[in-house]
């Protein structure tokens, strides 16, 4: 017969001491408005909460909250991240911010629907993905 198994699930939720750990370094600082940076690439997602002058606030990537390999660029781990620096902003005494992307991954409006499910006001959204003027040098010629 044996004994009985407990199935543990991995992988799927992020892990509760990451995120303790990310909300108990929160500054003390108290900043009314604000610019959410948020890169957003195929593999990861980090989004930094900067003061209006541009003084980084908080920041958390996917890979920070436990999240590995495929999974950082999913859109459910930016939407975490989103509702952890929308965490962080309430307890900073945020009411607003600027919100700047870059990038063409999968966690650029995931991550911010998650900011702004924490009650922070989102006054403009503003695309800086680099985009080539010119692309790369073609290739050589080919010789038969």
């Amino acid at each position: 017969m044996g004994k009985k198994r407990i199935a543990q699930q991995k992988g799927s939720t992020l892990d509760a001491g990451l995120r303790a750990r990310a909300l108990s370094r929160v500054p003390r600082k108290k900043v009314a408005a604000g610019t959410l940076y948020v890169q957003a690439t195929f593999n990861n997602t980090k989004l930094l909460l900067a003061d209006k002058s541009g003084n980084a606030l908080a920041w958390s990537s996917s890979g920070a909250l436990g999240f590995k390999g495929a999974k950082k660029g999913t859109p459910f781990a930016a939407a975490k991240i989103g509702e952890l620096i929308g965490e962080k902003a309430q307890a900073m005494g945020m009411k607003e911010v600027d919100v700047v992307v870059k990038g063409a991954g999968a966690g650029r409006e995931s991550s911010i629907r998650g900011f702004i499910s924490k009650g922070i006001d989102i006054s403009a959204i503003r695309d800086e993905t680099p985009v080539p003027h010119n692309g790369p040098r073609p290739p050589k010629p080919r010789r038969v």
